[in-house]
């Protein structure tokens, strides 16, 4: 995967947007749960700092994905769109100082390496944005899943043996 390297205290303490698309197929980890790698991710990553002085990301991703239906297994478009807010802490006691302070929950803390790539960032929102269990809203061929579970009993070989012990 290519990467975007960033220092996420200094993008942010100058208001820096960056942006872009990339190629699902470059993105290794989402590649592995969709049923095409066809396609791209739009992204924009853009830095700012809160009333407190907390640097802050904003992360958007959009695109169409091609996922399997868990129901009928079949490849469906999937319209990827998902926008979050970040606050850039550089450890954990720091993160849980300001997540105690703000007490809100649109907006997650994380603790962020001098050096972040960007692009692990989108695909790590891209893959939190798929569903769990992504399904079609209604199946294109729905007598693959009207057909019932429970097939006629067949007959056990022990009847034969019940019906000769008598």
């Amino acid at each position: 995967m290519n990467s975007l390297v960033i220092d996420p205290f200094e993008f942010c303490r100058l208001e820096q947007t960056r942006g872009g698309e990339v190629p699902i197929v470059e993105l290794e980890r989402l590649a592995k749960d969709l049923a095409s790698t066809n396609g791209a991710i739009s992204w924009s990553l853009v830095g700012k700092t809160d009333a407190l002085g907390h640097p802050r990301l904003g992360l958007s991703v959009s695109g169409r994905v091609h996922l399997r239906c868990q129901r009928c297994l079949v490849p469906y478009v999937f319209e990827l769109e998902s926008t979050s807010e970040l606050l850039i802490a550089n450890d954990e006691a720091r993160a849980d100082q300001i997540e105690e302070m703000l007490g809100e929950d649109e907006v997650d803390v994380i603790v962020a390496p001098k050096q972040l790539n960007a692009l692990e960032l989108l695909e790590d929102e891209a893959l939190l944005a798929i569903p769990l269990s992504p399904r079609h809203d209604e199946c294109p061929d729905q007598a693959l899943t009207d057909v019932p579970m429970t097939k006629d009993k067949a007959p056990s070989p022990f009847d034969a043996l019940k019906k000769w012990k008598r």
